[in-house]
């Protein structure tokens, strides 16, 4: 197998290969070692596709997800983290999976209009909105577009509660916002960091924030009073399941108030381009890890059940769960996210009684 530092090692991306599409008749293929075929894994640049959505604010009924709202204000994602589950909804839209989910953006400009438009209608009563129950709110491209401080700006005009959870640094552009939400007890941020070993971040999450940037996030953030749980997402047993109590003490330390995790699913496409990605990455622990992540569902690498699917069963996956609680009530004790205050969301158009 190929190893991280050979030629085959496709740096600067997550996946190693773009996965064929189910929802297409045509593929991809490399037949030929020469010609045609080279193209296919160049490091090309990022493109951007625009889309006009109707609607913004997305609910979803999975049984363990259930009456989450959510707004995502980008489709694809160029941080190029290899477990992404975000990374199959890409092919809703004739993309693949693999490279073209870190290479081809889709961003919708009009989110904070539509999300005026949610807010204003009649029977509106305020709920916790998410930013982004799919990809990063802060990938790189909101450097530029800033349709997440949009978004925002419009939360805090309405004095609508929200969460947001992402693992980049740009989120501190935007801590003139997020200390005033948080003044009235309106933003939760859940910063992601899984693991404390630059190396494994490297591969693993290509295009993100160093763990010692993402700990400044939290502490950056927490002097401002701002609430911060951490994600410790995904545990991926083998690889980073063993830093827990690390991970939890260092974002403590830092000011986070809680903490929250998940353990590894492949769910679709994500299988074969996490396989293909650790016998690079890892080739010398590669079917420990993949055997491992089975463990925890039941002998599948594509596991949907819902209840287990993020959480896992089994003896590894209970090791995982015990040493998370033990961590958690070592670091965190006597701490806990502030709730939201849903009583002071401002009405606007249509919700004005009548003079008559």
């Amino acid at each position: 197998m190929a190893h991280a530092d050979n030629e085959e090692f496709f740096k600067g991306r997550g996946a190693q290969i773009n996965v064929h599409n189910k929802f297409l008749k045509t593929k991809y293929v490399t037949d030929h070692i020469e010609g045609l075929d080279e193209p296919l894994l160049e490091n090309t640049t990022t493109q951007i596709f625009e889309e006009n959505p109707k609607k913004i604010v997305s609910e979803s009924n999975s049984p363990d997800l259930s009456h989450m709202f959510s707004i995502n204000p980008y489709q694809g994602c160029e941080h190029g983290c290899l477990y992404c589950y975000a990374r199959n909804s890409h092919e809703y839209y004739g993309f693949s999976a693999g490279l073209d989910f870190e290479r081809k953006i889709i961003v919708k400009r009009n989110a904070a209009e539509l999300l005026k438009q949610y807010f204003d209608k009649k029977n509106y009563e305020p709920v916790g909105i998410l930013l982004s129950g799919n990809t990063d709110c802060y990938q790189p491209l909101e450097r530029k577009l800033k349709i997440t401080r949009s978004l925002l700006e419009v939360f805090l005009e309405y004095r609508n509660p929200v969460s947001i959870i992402t693992k980049n640094n740009v989120i501190l552009r935007d801590l003139d916002i997020l200390s005033e939400l948080a003044s009235m007890n309106l933003v939760h941020v859940n910063v992601t960091l899984n693991s404390l070993n630059e190396q494994l971040r490297q591969k693993l999450e290509p295009r993100t924030v160093t763990a010692t940037g993402r700990l400044s996030v939290i502490e950056k953030l927490s002097a401002k009073g701002v609430p911060v749980r951490l994600m410790l997402a995904p545990i991926v047993p083998g690889l980073n399941s063993t830093e827990i109590p690390d991970v939890i003490k260092a974002a403590a330390d830092r000011g986070a108030l809680a903490a929250g995790f998940t353990i590894v699913r492949l769910n679709g496409s994500i299988a074969e381009i996490f396989t293909d990605w650790i016998y690079k990455a890892y080739p010398d622990r590669a079917e420990k890890v993949l055997h491992m992540i089975k463990e925890c569902h039941e002998g599948k690498l594509n596991d949907s059940e819902f209840g287990r699917r993020m959480s896992g069963e089994g003896p590894i996956a209970d090791s995982i769960h015990q040493m998370f609680r033990l961590a958690c009530k070592r670091f965190l004790a006597g701490r806990e996210m502030p709730p939201f205050d849903y009583s002071l969301f401002v009405p606007k158009k249509g919700k004005q009684g009548t003079l008559f």
